[in-house]
């Protein structure tokens, strides 16, 4: 049901970016042994989330003020 609703997309994919790079920080090897294939999102996210982590932080805290504000 998150395919289908703008917003809960975006939570969707800011929950994976933020989840897949702190698992990357806390066990290295179970993300980067996946660089390629289905399982090479994980680390695609991860990698977002390491280089862009100042605009990640500030989509979640945009994110959840317009979650609190509903």
């Amino acid at each position: 049901s998150a395919l289908f609703n703008f917003q809960s997309l975006l939570l969707v994919l800011l929950l994976l970016i933020c989840t897949c790079t702190y698992v990357r920080a806390v066990m290295p090897r179970l993300i980067d042994s996946n660089k390629s294939g289905f399982l090479g999102v994980f680390w695609m996210s991860a990698r977002i989330g390491e280089r862009l982590s100042p605009y990640v932080a500030i989509a979640c805290v945009v994110m959840a003020v317009t979650i609190l504000t509903q």
